[in-house]
């Protein structure tokens, strides 16, 4: 019971990081300024909205997943006891990522702002290179052959269509 508190308590504490992520910065970066809808197209707006609620809905239970059924948190240094491979994770390995890059794209649709469409790249780098060099090394050391099929399953980034039926699916 200690171990799922504190999973609990670590992530709600590590969701400031998105919530600077795909919040604060972004409105550094754009003011949240209504702009002429890009492509001047208006319905683009729509599925900016529709972007935003999807990725903080997916957001919100990656995050939940992590904790109750990894016992552990996103925070890089304080792996989950047991690898998470259900959930949003059956279709795509980095689904907290993918959500962040949702919410931060469905901004800029929203918004009309190039500036957001340029600042979501950056951060698709950033995590891309974080992913690379730190990430999948530590879980393959932590998780080994377990995260080999997962990995050799699971796209990184574009969501598979139907869901992995690996183990704890």
């Amino acid at each position: 019971m200690t171990r799922r508190l504190s999973a609990i308590l670590g992530t709600l504490a590590f969701l400031a990081v998105p919530g600077f992520v795909a919040g604060l910065a972004p409105y550094w970066v754009s003011g949240w300024n209504l702009r002429p809808p890009l492509l001047g197209v208006g319905a683009v707006r729509y599925l900016g909205g529709v972007l935003i609620g999807l990725g903080l809905a997916s957001l919100l239970e990656c995050f939940a997943r992590f904790a109750l059924k990894g016992l552990g948190t996103p925070a890089p240094g304080f792996l989950p006891q047991h690898l998470v491979v259900s959930g949003f994770y059956r279709r795509v390995r980095n689904p907290m990522y993918v959500a962040v890059l949702a919410i931060i794209l469905g901004q800029a649709l929203l918004l009309g702002s190039v500036a957001l469409l340029e600042y979501g790249a950056f951060v698709w780098l950033m995590f891309h290179l974080f992913v690379l060099v730190y990430e999948e090394p530590t879980l393959r050391g932590a998780f080994g052959s377990d995260y080999e099929a997962f990995r050799a399953a699971v796209p990184r980034w574009i969501p598979r269509l139907t869901p992995w039926r690996g183990p704890d699916a």
